[in-house]
């Protein structure tokens, strides 16, 4: 049997970030969740190694929370298991043309929705992660068919 905490069947999200140098960035996070109604705000728990992590400590601006879509599943290898650091995450996503638009930010095309926050602050520092508090600013639903912990398990991607 999975262990608790690989039993839920949560969504799948990418953060896009970016650095000083306006480069941008896109990881796998599953650990986020709606923390406050009034104002809506995100917790996010971002793992220290990183560029994601490094671009929220060096800049913080410019970040948009994307909930994938099943369309995206071939992107979790990309984004999930390579690292920013040494991955050009960027050139692989434009040069494949998985990119569009949206309120001057680079997202992934086929999402279920963007949501463009404001950092607050980190708020807890844990043994590999640290957690992050977001402010919404904006956000855009497009389709319901949302990427989950089940269709990469299915798949063999994780787990």
């Amino acid at each position: 049997m999975k262990r608790p905490w690989n039993r839920t069947n949560t969504n799948i999200y990418s953060l896009l970030t970016v650095n000083n140098e306006s480069d941008f960035n896109m990881n796998i996070c599953n650990y986020v969740s709606v923390v406050n109604m009034k104002p809506r705000m995100y917790a996010i728990s971002i793992d220290y190694k990183t560029k994601t992590y490094k671009n929220l400590m060096d800049c913080g601006l410019n970040i948009v929370l994307q909930a994938l879509s099943i369309k995206n599943i071939d992107q979790v290898r990309v984004l999930g298991k390579k690292s920013g650091h040494i991955y050009d995450k960027a050139k692989y996503l434009l040069e494949n043309n998985l990119i569009t638009t949206w309120k001057n930010h680079n997202v992934l095309k086929d999402t279920s929705f963007y949501i463009e926050l404001k950092k607050v602050s980190k708020i807890y520092d844990m043994n590999d992660h640290a957690l992050f508090l977001f402010k919404i600013k904006s956000f855009k639903n497009l389709n319901n068919r949302f990427l989950t912990l089940n269709h990469l398990i299915e798949k063999k991607i994780i787990l």
